[in-house]
């Protein structure tokens, strides 16, 4: 079964896609994004490649007929990509080079303009989990791009958000927030030419960074050249900076929130990535509980102060190593 149903409580929509749990386990030593699996170019530095169990496709089934009354069904229409970071199984987005990552943000940057020609796609989503703790199966670093028929519930209130905030004072909203951290200084960990790393005053995560950039543009196509540089040097030091936390591989679900595509488009949006990692400390799990699923009231068990000062020591510990 592949379809969305529609939340009438929320006014959201879910995919429904029970097929995935055919998904088979992957013997240990075989990955399909290595090369010599047959599945990838024996040779690549970063690479697209079609999800083999996508949640939403460009040629879907029809929904069953299970709908009525209240509820409604559509078509898991939309697109679900694998974006392969390296062809090496084991290295990080840390260990790459600064020009290799740049290719990684162009090829964000080009799989976002094939996916908006889809006039159907209402939403372009860029991610990536990392680590088994948010249940990654396939260590092969990679991320993963999905192209919604639909615009996801907390999408569409930061898009509100960011227009309340302009029709209130004329200005863009993640810009005066940049201000305001700026100004009080002590949730900010690094910033660059192009670019901002920080804590928020309203951090739901222990760790859970944002990275902003200076300029306002609505998507990541709209950043130069340079600005694409930057942002792949700033996503390999924060990455860089969570590991040299505790020393190891910290897990996470980093998100870039982009506008909404093909839809009615303003200015009013600031492109943004969010990290949400699930550790408060080297060895306990920030889990999210009845008052944060249930209710969306979240409780960050730390002050993001305090939190900041501590990812400030890291990234001078993983640029100091980067550095030698």
């Amino acid at each position: 079964m592949a379809e969305i149903r529609f939340n009438p409580l929320t006014r959201d929509w879910v995919m429904i896609a029970s097929h995935r749990q055919a998904r088979p386990n992957m013997p240990k030593d075989w990955c399909p994004f290595c090369p010599g699996s047959g599945k990838v170019p024996d040779d690549f530095t970063v690479l697209k490649y079609d999800n083999d169990f996508p949640a939403l496709r460009q040629d879907p089934p029809i929904p069953d007929d299970t709908a009525g009354g209240v509820y409604r069904t559509a078509e898991a229409y939309g697109k679900c990509e694998v974006i392969l970071y390296s062809k090496n199984h084991t290295e990080t987005l840390p260990e790459l080079s600064d020009t290799h990552v740049k290719k990684l943000v162009d090829l964000w940057c080009e799989r976002f303009e094939a996916l908006r020609q889809d006039e159907k796609i209402k939403y372009i989503f860029i991610f990536e989990n990392r680590g088994e703790l948010v249940g990654v199966s396939m260590p092969h670093p990679h991320g993963q791009i999905y192209g919604y028929p639909f615009l996801p519930k907390k999408l569409e209130l930061e898009h509100e958000s960011f227009q309340l905030h302009r029709k209130k004072t004329g200005n863009c909203l993640l810009c005066d927030m940049v201000k305001e951290e700026n100004r009080f200084e002590k949730r900010i960990i690094f910033e660059n030419e192009g670019f901002t790393v920080f804590l928020p005053f309203f951090c739901e995560y222990p760790y859970g960074v944002y990275a902003v950039p200076k300029r306002c543009v609505r998507y990541i196509t709209d950043l130069t050249e340079n600005e694409r540089f930057l942002l792949g040097q700033t996503l390999k030091q924060t990455v860089g900076m969570l590991d040299s936390l505790f020393d190891f591989a910290f897990p996470y679900m980093m998100c870039m929130h982009n506008a909404p595509v093909n839809l009615q488009e303003t200015e009013d949006f600031h492109f943004h990535i969010q990290f949400f990692p699930p550790m408060r400390s080297a060895d306990k799990q920030k889990f999210n509980a009845s008052s944060e699923t249930g209710a969306w009231a979240h409780c960050n068990p730390t002050a993001p102060e305090e939190r900041a000062e501590e990812l400030r020591i890291a990234y001078k510990r993983f640029i100091t190593k980067e550095n030698r």
